[in-house]
């Protein structure tokens, strides 16, 4: 069976999930071959291993913190070359779709970015996606060299698969491009205790209907109430109610949760191209002819700042 090579988003060792998606999806259309990168890559080794990497692919070079990107597209290069894969996944993220980007145009490749599924073809994967705002659906593949995939968060479940994830050293040889943009200064982000938005298995969103930012502590509450992450659609971070990194929409994040709840947002189309991929979507919004209800699939004709703390304590009664 062919390897499929699959890039590992990994903090410190730590395995992310979207990676463990990857080697789900990965194991439709080959053998996964992980590439771990950075500081703490060998010890990506067990988590790999027991998802269904049957190799893992180590350089834990300085390069790939000190220096954006490219010193990765460069492993990942590498790794193409000495595999010779079937495709190469890559989580959907802003750091993901640029390396995925940047190696496909190396090897002369087609690419395909924010996959929902992936299948085997006869001449090669098959890649799904949701397009054109999530108007359609569409199914591809690249007819060109190693396909790049980029595979947006939460579109498998991760399955536990232990394989024998064989651990091998990747031998690197860093381009002159590689150096040319230097991390000078990190600033960690401020925790919130709350899942990451674009990985969230359930995502508790608030619009216009929230007026104000003093509000948005409804939201918040059903948010924690769940273990959720927080969003907003694009009017509620241009007011200054939320943080812009929190926009869920065509301009911010896209997200593919389990569970979306929609408050005070009228499902104007920036914002439904950034959430419609959710597997179930529920509305909260005091106007019943808001565009919003023609997606979801429980609506809430009501006011939220009513249904909303209602259906907290709620929530929290049953969690007893």
């Amino acid at each position: 069976m062919a390897e499929v090579l699959v890039y590992v988003d990994h903090v410190d060792g730590a395995v992310r999930k979207p990676t463990l998606e990857l080697l789900t999806l990965a194991r439709r259309i080959g053998e996964p071959v992980a590439v771990a990168l950075g500081n703490g890559a060998g010890d990506t080794a067990s988590a790999l291993a027991e998802h269904g990497a049957v190799k893992v692919l180590t350089d834990e070079a300085a390069e790939y913190a000190d220096y954006l990107v490219v010193p990765k597209v460069d492993a990942l290069q590498a790794a193409v070359a000495a595999v010779s894969p079937a495709a190469v996944l890559v989580p959907s993220s802003t750091e993901g779709k640029e390396i995925a980007a940047r190696l496909a145009l190396r090897l002369g490749s087609g690419v395909i970015t924010d996959a929902v599924d992936l299948e085997a073809g006869g001449e090669g994967p098959v890649a799904t996606q949701s397009v054109f705002a999530a108007s359609y659906t569409t199914k591809s593949r690249v007819s060109k060299g190693t396909p790049v995939i980029t595979v947006k968060p939460n579109s498998a479940a991760v399955e536990a698969a232990p394989a024998a994830g064989t651990v091998e050293a990747l031998s690197v040889t860093f381009s002159e491009q590689a150096t040319g943009t230097k991390v000078t200064s990190r600033t960690a982000r401020e925790s919130t205790g709350r899942p990451e938005l674009t990985e969230a298995a359930i995502v508790v969103s608030g619009g216009r209907g929230v007026n104000g930012a003093e509000n948005f502590s409804l939201i918040e509450g059903l948010a924690d109430s769940l273990g959720a992450a927080v969003g907003a659609s694009r009017a509620a971070v241009d007011a200054g109610w939320y943080p812009h990194s929190n926009q869920v929409g065509q301009t911010g994040k896209s997200v593919s949760p389990q569970l979306y709840i929609a408050n005070g947002i009228s499902g104007a189309i920036q914002h439904r191209a950034g959430m419609q991929t959710s597997k179930t979507i529920v509305a909260v919004n005091k106007d019943a002819e808001a565009p919003i209800f023609d997606l979801v699939d429980y609506g809430v004709v009501g006011d939220l700042f009513a249904v909303v703390p209602q259906l907290t304590e709620e929530i929290k009664a049953r969690k007893g």
